[in-house]
């Protein structure tokens, strides 16, 4: 029997167990990033652990969230995450540089190696034939330090592509079309490989789209091929030599298999407030548009940003509309300058941003109050934008530079003839804004500079041998990280501040949250289905930790806050009968006795509604390391026993 793609990169970097489905493997990282959103926090806790050097063959910090200096605190964050990478060993990328994925893909990315990043939509990777995968903080500070990354060995899914997209159709909405068809929950526990004819007719920009929001899916990451367009990428980017070719045997085998004739589709909007919720643009026609933002890892690759200019040329942005453009890097943004395209975009109306994420992050570029924001971006969960009632659509750049003109929800295709963009033989190479770090000889003199918002990695304790506590929050289901630690321009810039972005958690769905869990000393929380979709900010996990949450009960998980649980202490419980949701409401005193007993042996949980007299059995599946990880009241925790050990 062979192998698919995904299977070949786990079996070239399996340390710990076998590729059995459902159980515990632990893989080599080959390479790491980080944002600055996550970064802070991350090089924290690599700190924290006693490491001298990464011992990674190449970790990347990048500054692209936080780029919004309305006050001290990024920009003393961005100082300490130079000034520790020089110190340690890993490459730091400007502001101004781009976004993470964007330049990863361009300038670092190899075929066949693996990638884990402090960012959900690591695996854009994916797009060059990367294992590349989000996740916590600390999991990559982890691998930065030399140490495995576990997993559970995903289902691998397999679409196939067939066809040709037709003019005005993009990869996003081959993305989107898989979101209708497998939920935003449809990837958990799954890799998502893509095969098929219709893999040749896209460019790898177009495949890094489909990668990104994989994420979306719930995905453990997605993957294509690495094949002859590939080679030609990294020839452009002058990185033949990284090339791979890598495919997956004829005779492998799949859990499932999905197939999408890209000649049938047309163009696809996600509508409020779901990845999830697709419509045809052709249905939205009557919808008037107030705002349109073009960037994001998402779409803002040279091939995107060339589309849009093309498009706007010789045009101007409708009355009312306020179009904004993000270039995805510096050489994005330079080429642009240098061909004119730029000029074009200018001259339409749009506005033109820096190279970050932006908008996507919540970081400036809040639609009008109810306003309609049609993005190029990845998500459109309630209130992430800025603006509490803004109504979120995601679409590709084609469908947002038709919008933007007509001041309507437009489909491209009634445009006639579409521009056709052709990849570059050759991108503009400069390195410049990437600062190498200090040698192993120079390192012991580099000072890392610490600002005052800069506070440690909250304190753990092991866990006790029984929960005492009070139902502190009851949500609903499909509960995102923003829902639990919202981003925008007021909050990110408190990330290395637990005790202070704390005040924020949870307050999207309940306002007096943290102040409640804090004078409750020992709470939990209890949710519904998917608990903790969207980015890997391990914030969603650190926080509550603060405000003394000990364990969440839910009717099921999202992959990455879980693990981020597991690794700040908090314990992962899930209703064995869904229905028990029912019997736990705000303010109800439990108990969950003989705790610490039955997570070290195994078995269900007790846990006793005090309030109302009734018990409930959870589950908690863990496997042997994450139980002892839990014992030990988290993963820094555990990291310091084994090293002491």
């Amino acid at each position: 029997m062979g192998y698919t793609i995904a299977e070949k990169i786990i079996k070239a970097h399996l340390l710990e167990g076998e590729m059995v489905k459902g159980t515990d493997i632990c893989l080599k990282i080959d390479q790491t990033l980080t944002q600055d959103a996550t970064g802070t926090m991350a090089y924290l806790e690599f700190e924290a652990m006693g490491v001298d050097r990464v011992k990674t063959e190449k970790s990347v910090a990048y500054i692209d969230h936080n780029t919004l200096q309305t006050g001290f605190e990024n920009a003393d964050d961005h100082r300490f995450i130079q000034s520790v990478c020089k110190k340690h060993g890993v490459y730091f990328s400007r502001p101004g540089n781009g976004i993470c994925h964007q330049v990863h893909l361009e300038r670092f990315g190899k075929p066949g190696k693996t990638l884990i990043g402090s960012d959900s939509h690591t695996p854009t990777g994916g797009g060059i034939g990367m294992l590349a995968m989000g996740a916590g903080g600390l999991d990559v500070a982890v691998a930065m330090g030399g140490g495995g990354y576990h997993i559970t060995m995903p289902e691998i899914v397999k679409v196939n592509l067939k066809g040709k997209l037709n003019d005005y159709v993009a990869a996003k909405d081959i993305i989107l079309e898989v979101l209708r068809v497998l939920s935003v929950k449809g990837g958990v526990g799954r890799i998502i490989e893509y095969s098929g004819e219709g893999v040749k007719t896209l460019s790898v920009p177009e495949r890094a789209t489909i990668t990104n929001m994989g994420a979306e899916l719930g995905a453990t990451t997605s993957v294509f091929p690495s094949d002859e367009i590939t080679r030609e990428f990294l020839k452009a980017q002058d990185r033949e030599e990284d090339y791979t070719e890598l495919c997956a045997d004829a005779d492998a085998v799949y859990d499932k298999e999905i197939e999408i004739d890209l000649s049938t589709l047309t163009p696809l909007a996600a509508c409020p407030h779901s990845p999830d919720n697709v419509k045809p643009v052709s249905s939205l026609s009557d919808i008037k548009v107030d705002q349109v933002c073009i960037g994001s890892c998402t779409n803002s690759s040279y091939l995107d940003m060339m589309t849009v200019a093309a498009m706007l040329k010789g045009k101007t942005v409708a009355d009312g509309v306020s179009l904004s453009i993000a270039p995805g890097s510096k050489q994005v943004l330079n080429m642009l300058a240098q061909n004119g395209a730029l000029a074009d975009m200018i001259a339409a109306g749009a506005r033109i941003l820096e190279s970050a994420c932006g908008p996507c992050i919540g970081m400036g570029q809040s639609p009008n109050s109810a306003g309609i924001s049609l993005r190029t971006f990845n998500r459109n969960f309630e209130g992430r934008s800025g603006t509490a009632d803004g109504q979120i659509y995601l679409v590709s750049v084609q469908t947002a530079a038709a919008s933007a003109l007509t001041g309507y929800f437009t489909d491209p295709t009634t445009l006639g003839v579409a521009p056709k963009i052709e990849m570059p033989e050759k991108f503009l190479i400069n390195d410049n804004m990437v600062i190498a770090p200090a040698t192993p000889e120079e390192a012991p003199s580099v000072e890392v500079l610490r600002g005052p918002n800069i506070k440690p990695f909250p304190t753990t304790t092991p866990l006790a041998a029984e929960i005492n506590a009070s139902v502190s929050l009851k949500v609903g289901d499909n509960i995102t990280t923003d829902h639990i630690m919202p981003a925008g321009a007021k909050i990110l810039p408190l990330r290395s501040n637990i005790p202070a972005i704390s005040q924020h958690c949870f307050t999207v769905c309940d306002k007096e949250f943290p102040e409640r869990a804090k004078a409750l000393g020992s709470s939990i929380i209890v949710g519904g289905v998917n608990y903790g979709q969207g980015s890997s900010r391990e914030h969603a996990a650190l926080a509550p930790l603060y405000l003394g949450v000990k364990a969440v009960l839910v009717k099921s998980f999202a992959r990455i806050h879980r693990s981020n649980l597991i690794n700040a202490g908090i314990l992962p419980l899930e209703f064995k009968n869904e229905a028990d949701y029912e019997n736990l409401a705000l303010g109800n005193e439990i108990q969950i006795p003989d705790i610490a007993e039955i997570v070290k042996n195994g078995g269900d949980i007790v846990i006793k509604n005090i309030t109302t007299g009734k018990d409930i059995i959870a589950k908690c599946e863990l496997t042997e390391r994450m139980r002892d990880i839990i014992l030990a009241g988290g993963l820094l925790n555990y990291t310091k026993e084994q090293s002491n050990g």
